[in-house]
């Protein structure tokens, strides 16, 4: 009698192995994420506060308002030199 599992597996190219092998991958991350997100833990704004450096945060958002401020600039110089090159 035959082994029809030898058989199946010496049938399978190796694009199948690939696939099995990506598919296990993506079995173990599913995992992986799911384990992660079953930790996480929700905090009340008291422990929020407790722990957040008020005024690094009002540097960091001041920093990105002016990023944000200058690229706003840079696009209008741009579009208005494009106007200038179609006329």
């Amino acid at each position: 009698m035959k082994d029809d599992s030898k058989n199946n597996t010496d049938n399978k190219s190796s694009a199948d192995g690939v696939i099995d092998y990506l598919q296990a991958l993506d079995d173990k991350d599913g995992q992986h994420e799911q384990l992660y997100y079953s930790q996480e833990q929700s905090f009340s704004s008291d422990e929020l506060a407790g722990v957040i450096n008020e005024q690094r945060l009002a540097k960091l958002l001041a920093q990105s308002d002016d990023f944000l401020n200058s690229l706003t600039v840079e696009i209008e110089d741009f579009d208005q030199d494009s106007d200038k090159d179609n006329h």
